[in-house]
């Protein structure tokens, strides 16, 4: 017998109201912190650091004033220290939209467990300047829509209006354990790509960047995206900047046994001290066949009620994309179908070699939530409809290229999905519709 938990989460006055201004219309959860952000339907954030559950109406939290369009957690690894770093990144329009604004907020550390404005400092490049009022300004255009991805030492944003795609890397500008204050990091752009297609989703972690297209999803290495042009003496703290990861595991857990550092190379070592790569950002294009990036298209499948001309000429989209290991990840497309994508390759600087697989149906899928847990052997994947149910399964055969998967649980809800972020292999946070946030714990 199956044992399911479901507890309501008190948020603390006024978000819990249904007709307040600042009811939660999304959530996010970073499991190295603990800590859960809630966007309103004001575009503000609440951010809770270091939960625990039962959830307490008096859990300290930090108010992110609008405006708001897109966010992300990012870790901080460096060689020197084995304790990353967690910063929350939030993206939202300035002055009418015509720039995007980024703000950071630095978990600290120390036992205060709380989230503070982080310091921040900006590499001498076009189209990024400081305000120290307000945060740091990107020259694109906001537009209606914009999206951010992190991963480790690195996160992607992807503006609709601009049709591009920026990468930019995080570094450690003061590294030390004591203490955190006088902690800041230096912000650089790494790479721009330029797009003709539209980008429905994005997912950057491990060593990839994985942008969600039309009938498919393009991959590019990262290695090859922040790949320095120059190598310099200039000014330097010590620190190397990077993706971190175990080829194993997921982008915030776990050790590492190579590292992605600002010259592209898989070298594992810190550079002398003296020798640095001059922030130079690459210029790509997204329909370019350059080494490391390939597109992979969907798996052809039957559509019923269809002819196999009129079902092949189908515009599916790629609208989620959720890593499960450092060369698969999980991709949605628009008629709720999943597929796993393979990604691996050589050498630094060979082709990508991808393809996808469809995976077997449980149902329609509107939403779906990995767990990135690298110590467990199950691959648990939570999915919903969208309306008032979602499953807890078990795709680790279907990952192994096996025609099995195990619905581990079923659970049934009283009220409309809206949003869900696991925070554990056997919890996962709901929103509802009318209820607000609902925790859900299941035992095996």
């Amino acid at each position: 017998m199956v044992v399911c938990q479901a507890s309501k989460i008190h948020l603390p006055t006024p978000f819990a109201s249904p007709s307040s201004s600042k009811t939660p219309t999304s959530l996010l959860f970073e499991p190295h912190s603990f800590s859960l952000a809630l966007s309103h339907s004001d575009s503000s954030l609440s951010l809770f650091p270091s939960i625990s559950f039962p959830f307490s109406s008096t859990q300290k939290s930090l108010s992110i004033p609008p405006p708001s369009s897109s966010s992300t957690f990012l870790l901080l690894k460096t060689q020197k220290s084995p304790n990353p770093r967690v910063l929350f990144v939030v993206a939202g329009p300035y002055k009418g939209g015509s720039k995007v604004l980024l703000r950071f907020f630095l978990y600290r550390n120390d036992g205060s467990k709380a989230f503070e404005k982080a310091k921040v400092v900006v590499s001498k490049q076009k189209g990024i300047e400081f305000d120290d009022k307000v945060g740091v300004l990107i020259d694109v255009s906001h537009g209606l829509k914009l999206i951010i991805s992190g991963s480790v030492n690195f996160f992607a944003l992807y503006s609709v209006s601009s049709s591009k795609v920026l990468i930019f890397g995080v570094n450690l500008v003061v590294d030390t354990d004591e203490s955190d204050d006088g902690i800041a990091f230096k912000l650089m752009k790494f790479a721009v790509i330029d797009c003709l297609k539209p980008v429905f989703s994005i997912s950057i972690s491990f060593e990839w960047l994985v942008l969600g297209e039309e009938n498919g999803v393009k991959v590019w290495s990262l290695r090859e995206l922040v790949k320095g042009k120059k190598v310099k003496k200039v000014k330097n703290y010590g620190l190397s900047n990077g993706v971190i990861g175990d080829n194993n595991g997921v982008s915030n857990g776990g050790s590492s046994t190579s590292e992605i550092v600002s010259n592209g190379h898989l070298d594992g070592k810190i550079e002398k001290p003296s020798v640095s790569v001059k922030p130079r950002s690459g210029k790509h294009r997204q329909e370019s066949a350059e080494p490391g990036a390939c597109f992979v298209p969907f798996e052809p499948k039957e559509v019923k009620g269809l002819t196999s001309a009129k079902a092949s000429s189908m515009s599916l989209k790629a609208i989620s994309i959720q890593p499960l290991s450092s060369k698969r990840f999980l991709i949605l497309d628009t008629v709720g179908d999943l597929f796993v994508l393979h990604v691996t390759d050589t050498t630094v600087g060979s082709d990508v070699t991808c393809y996808m697989r469809l995976l077997p149906h449980v149902m329609k899928v509107q939403m779906m939530a990995v767990f990135p847990d690298i110590s467990s052997r199950r691959q648990t994947v939570w999915i919903s409809d969208g309306h008032h149910s979602m499953h807890v399964v078990d795709i680790t055969s279907a990952v192994n290229e096996t025609d099995k998967r195990e619905i581990v649980q079923a659970i049934f809800t009283s009220e409309k999905i809206q949003d869900m972020i696991p925070t554990a292999a056997n919890s996962i946070l709901i929103l509802g519709q009318v209820s607000g946030v609902l925790d859900f714990t299941y035992l095996y």
